[in-house]
């Protein structure tokens, strides 16, 4: 999330959500230090081991090469492409490019084509909102939603359109198994107020393919809160979601219990029931700081009000034990070996807000089949190994089995790698410039994702929005 786009009452950005595998891990300051196991981060999921016979990408590809374009420096070996520009026309004819690009993923289609699907984060000042579209629309008056490009092989945008329109602050999400996008509303903002027409604060299924099959329908049995990201079970269908709640006394994490799990298509319209985080004798996760510390006995607790009609869900009555919350919970994914598992951020804390403790960022594991919830990363002051950069925000998992880092600070922005031992390496470096010579301002990365065959890594500039493909000698 932009810092620019943040509301006066919202902390500063050290991270926002984002989004493929693992959204939004952030930090305060540029050098973030943590202590825990990495390596269990990467367990089990797909992109877990490098590809190639172990390179020299395990500690960086090289120093980045000034672009003459003056768009995106890279190392030595590696291109990009421009796939589309906020402000442009949209192939479908539909409108322009909208603005603030952000959460995306890349699902893989048929005859070797590959969907991305993009969120944007506007609100009512966006310069270029999502074009109102019969049958995609839900608020004519509010300017978020997604678009979603369609690419042969060889990265050529074959379509690109409208995929919803008429949401709000669409931050993060999550793909689901059946090969579609759930879009997540970062807003919770009533009919009448701010010029919207309706309701906000839902979740809603893309489909990138064809997105008439998704249409604008909210899956409001999912909770109406200040979504993040979710990550879907693949075996239970339980959707798992995290509450990015900007103001005391924080978010919660919740998972969905849907009727149809794994139906496919439409199937989470069928309702399900909402239930939030619960762990005994931990009101607020920042007070552990312990890495490998793990609680047994979790508790799922239904919601009262899953559509918040009078009392946001996190402030509402769980009961005499309260509930366990925790600031900025952000990226969400389903991974580990074995039975699984799903991890979820908590991208910072301060005491000072409110929180029990600080801490720059925590990796969370819950295993379902053991109702056992284990502190797995935190970044903090206090540990061994530096990231450097500042407000990591987008995260995802890259072919080298590492991780690939969106920053969003001041200066030049980067997309940093982070290997599997904790060595970290430039992978790109924005060169837009869309301040004055007198004072540069450089827009912030988001949406970091990979082709289903790791072949490409996608990245977003959120402003001014702009797409990239970016290859190169990723086994080498």
């Amino acid at each position: 999330m932009s810092s620019t786009e943040k509301s006066p009452t919202t902390p500063p950005p050290s991270d926002a959500s984002r989004r493929q595998v693992l959204a939004r891990t952030g930090a305060l300051g540029a050098g973030i230090a943590f202590t825990g196991a990495l390596s269990e981060v990467f367990a089990g999921t797909a992109l877990a081991g490098p590809r190639g016979g172990g390179g020299h990408h395990r500690t960086g590809y090289g120093p980045l090469v000034p672009d003459p374009k003056g768009l995106l420096d890279l190392p030595r070996g590696f291109r990009y492409k421009v796939l589309s520009r906020e402000g442009d026309p949209l192939r479908s004819g539909e409108g322009l490019v909208p603005s603030n690009h952000d959460g995306m993923t890349a699902l893989r289609g048929r005859r070797g084509r590959v969907h991305l699907v993009r969120n944007h984060e506007n609100r009512q000042s966006a310069k270029h909102g999502v074009p109102t579209v019969q049958g995609l629309t839900y608020d004519p008056a509010a300017k978020g939603g997604c678009t979603a490009l369609t690419l042969d092989g060889r990265n050529n945008v074959l379509e690109e359109r409208v995929g919803i329109a008429g949401t709000a602050v669409n931050c993060a999400g999550g793909p689901t198994p059946w090969g579609t996008w759930l879009t997540c509303e970062e807003n919770e903002e009533k009919a009448g107020s701010n010029g919207y027409t309706k309701d906000h604060g839902f979740i809603f299924e893309v489909d990138p393919a064809d997105p008439h099959r998704t249409g604008a329908d909210p899956l409001t049995a999912m909770g109406r809160f200040q979504h993040e990201a979710i990550a879907v079970d693949p075996k239970s269908g339980i959707v798992y979601e995290t509450e990015d709640a900007f103001a005391f006394p924080f978010g919660l994490f919740y998972r969905f219990l849907p009727d149809k799990p794994c139906g496919g298509v439409n199937s989470l319209r069928a309702g399900g029931t909402l239930e939030a985080m619960r762990v005994p004798g931990v009101p607020d996760l920042s007070a552990v700081h312990e890495t490998g510390r793990s609680f047994s006995g979790v508790e799922w607790v239904p919601v009262p009000d899953p559509l918040a009609k009078q009392t946001p869900i996190r402030l509402q009555d769980f009961g005499k034990k309260g509930i366990t919350h925790a600031q900025k919970l952000e990226g969400c994914y389903w991974g580990g070996s074995g039975e699984g598992a799903v991890y979820f951020v908590s991208s910072f804390a301060k005491s000072k807000e409110g929180s029990l403790r600080d801490h720059f960022g925590q990796v969370w594991k819950y295993e379902p089949n053991r109702r056992r919830l284990t502190l797995v990363v935190v970044f903090g002051p206090d540990t061994d190994h530096q990231l450097p950069g500042e407000y990591p925000d987008n995260i995802c998992l890259a072919p080298s089995g590492g991780l690939m880092v969106c920053e969003d600070g001041d200066g030049a922005q980067h997309v940093f790698g982070l290997s599997r031992k904790g060595q970290v390496y430039p992978m790109a470096r924005g060169r837009q410039n869309i301040g004055t010579p007198e004072e540069p301002e450089w827009g912030e990365f988001a949406g970091v994702t990979f082709s289903p065959d790791e072949t490409t890594m996608y990245v977003n500039c959120y402003t001014p929005g702009t797409t990239f493909a970016v290859t190169g000698p990723w086994d080498d």
